[in-house]
């Protein structure tokens, strides 16, 4: 059962997203819209993440490994990535998820190392990704 939650950097993230079982949870609010997202990420936004804890868990059904961020994932990634492992440790049961990580620098850092980005409106995202352009 995961129990900790380690940090993960944006190249390790771009070799691990090869990976079928892993599954990328945004948890910003309102900036998802404008600001763009990691390609193929799910969303549940930190303001609402604790009453859709079980949703998240029957979306990610056979990923051993979720990687939270938010936008700079100092507090609402963690925090969110925590409500999951408390959550599943207070249920008794792992789903299956043995690696909880969050992002390190969140979505910001991430897309200012010019990592992919996607800007669809899609829901759920299939996953089309840009490269980050800095003009």
């Amino acid at each position: 059962m995961a129990r900790s939650i380690s940090y993960v950097t944006g190249s390790q993230l771009l070799s691990l997203k090869r990976r079928p079982n892993i599954a990328i949870i945004d948890v910003r609010d309102e900036e998802r819209s404008y600001d763009g997202h990691i390609a193929g990420s799910l969303h549940y936004a930190s303001d609402s993440f604790s009453d859709k804890i079980s949703n998240l868990i029957r979306e990610v059904n056979g990923k051993d490994t979720l990687v939270f961020h938010c936008a700079l994932s100092q507090v609402r990634g963690p925090t969110c990535a925590r409500k999951l492992v408390n959550y599943l440790k207070d249920v008794k049961d792992d789903a299956g998820i043995k690696n909880v990580l969050v992002l390190e620098r969140g979505f910001n850092g991430w897309e200012a190392s010019g990592h992919p980005v996607c800007r669809c409106n899609m829901k759920p995202c299939k996953g089309e990704s840009t490269s980050a352009e800095v003009a």
